[in-house]
């Protein structure tokens, strides 16, 4: 009997605080159905005031709703004086990204691709 766990696609966003910087670890399929876990993580990291680093490293699926939480991450950060650098990204991350043209928000942050061929974009 397989494990259903195994079969999930459903993505998540975690933030875990780390002696240098927060950290927003986003993984599987981030899509609408995430909306309010992405209001909660940038209220979380915009609260806490230090550096962030995002690991998109473990994406398969991205939608607009994921372009737009990175994209007000940065924005905001950058409003609050916070430095948001992306610092894994998957090749969905990455394509998605440079189709919205706004992965230039980025350009001034070193983003380390994951592994290529994972994943699927929209």
């Amino acid at each position: 009997m397989k494990d259903l766990n195994q079969l999930s696609t459903a993505g998540s966003i975690l933030v875990e605080e780390k002696t240098e910087a927060t950290v927003v670890k986003m993984s599987g399929e981030i899509d609408i159905s995430l909306r309010s876990q992405t209001g909660a993580a940038l209220r979380q990291v915009l609260d806490r005031s230090r550096p962030v680093v995002v690991d998109t490293s473990g994406v398969t699926f991205m939608d607009s709703t994921g372009a737009a939480f990175l994209a007000q991450l940065r924005m905001f950060g950058s409003e609050d004086g916070i430095r948001v650098s992306l610092a894994e990204q998957s090749t969905v991350v990455r394509n998605l990204l440079e189709m919205l043209g706004v992965d230039a928000m980025f350009r001034d942050t070193p983003m380390r691709p994951a592994a290529a061929g994972t994943g699927h974009a929209i």
